[in-house]
């Protein structure tokens, strides 16, 4: 099957749709209400939510090569050794939600879809790993998100996709949004801070005056060889921006280690992530959890028969 997105190529089945599964767990355990519980009375608003999403999904694209990638620790990161601070600012999962991270992983599991977890990486270096990796089965992957870290995984062919909005871009599309292209994401990012992530930009640095510097100086260490002439770039409060650059300079260089994507975590580069066939007895298991007699299960399995 292929599938036809508003100025991007076809996606057919040379595609790998990467899916930042925590993203979509968490969006629905805040925007469904706990009253959606199991018959023991554990809420299951969170499961239910991604269950929904997985259906929808599955039904639009079909596929036949998928990965779902979910965080293990907002403690336990590598990033958490370089930066103490790293991801602070977030509370942990209660329990609640944990136990339903982990329904949400059996049913992608039981659905015969493969699904990664690291304690010292997080989501997004996984499916930066992932993307890396069937580049070089000359697959081309679909990046299913809304963080704008992902997006410096996209290369050509590949589209980052927030699928709730229905939002997806390309490499062109990234360059559009953000004025800096794919691989610029990570200096970008380190210029501008990531108050969701707890990490601290270059004072006085927006998001459009880092895409106008990167314009000029393609990265950071371009950047700080070329110090002296940021003071002369035609930039409101040039001279400021220059100061700044040179009093942060160390703790931008920390911040691109903070947002730069891992892609080489670990694990089996053979892999195309297709999908296999389903557990039933599992999957009966877990409906009589989540389902709520809307179907979802059924009409996931079969489109994955087709």
């Amino acid at each position: 099957m292929a599938l036809l997105l508003d100025g991007i190529m076809p996606l057919a089945s040379d595609t790998v749709y990467l899916i930042d599964a925590s993203i979509y767990v968490f969006r629905s355990w805040f925007s469904l209400p706990d009253t959606l519980t199991s018959a023991e009375g554990r809420p299951v608003n969170a499961a239910y939510g991604f269950l929904r999403f997985v259906t929808e999904f599955v039904e639009q694209t079909q596929p036949s090569r998928i990965m779902l990638a979910f965080d293990g620790s907002l403690t336990t990161s590598f990033r958490n050794e370089i930066f103490a601070e790293y991801k602070t600012n977030r509370e942990q999962p209660p329990a609640e939600l944990a136990e339903q991270f982990e329904i949400c992983r059996a049913l992608v599991t039981a659905l015969g879809m493969k699904n990664l977890v690291h304690s010292r990486f997080e989501a997004d270096d996984l499916i930066a790993t992932a993307a890396s990796n069937v580049r070089k089965l000359g697959l081309r992957s679909a990046v299913i998100s809304s963080d704008k870290d992902l997006a410096q995984v996209i290369e050509k062919h590949d589209i980052w996709w927030n699928f709730p909005k229905n939002h997806h871009l390309s490499v062109d599309g990234i360059h559009q949004r953000f004025g800096v292209w794919p691989h610029q994401i990570s200096d970008y990012l380190a210029l501008v801070g990531d108050s969701v992530d707890n990490i601290p930009g270059v004072p006085g640095i927006g998001a459009k005056t880092a895409a106008r510097i990167l314009r000029v100086y393609p990265s950071l260490e371009i950047i700080y060889e070329n110090l002296p002439q940021i003071s002369q770039l035609a930039i409101r409060g040039a001279s400021k921006i220059a100061a700044n650059l040179r009093d942060h300079g160390e703790q931008a260089f920390t911040a691109r280690k903070l947002t730069t994507l891992v892609k080489e975590v670990p694990m089996d580069d053979e892999d195309e992530y297709r999908v296999q066939t389903a557990d039933r007895q599992e999957l009966d298991r877990i409906i009589r959890l989540i389902d709520r007699g809307q179907g979802f299960v059924e009409r996931i399995t079969q489109v994955l028969k087709n």
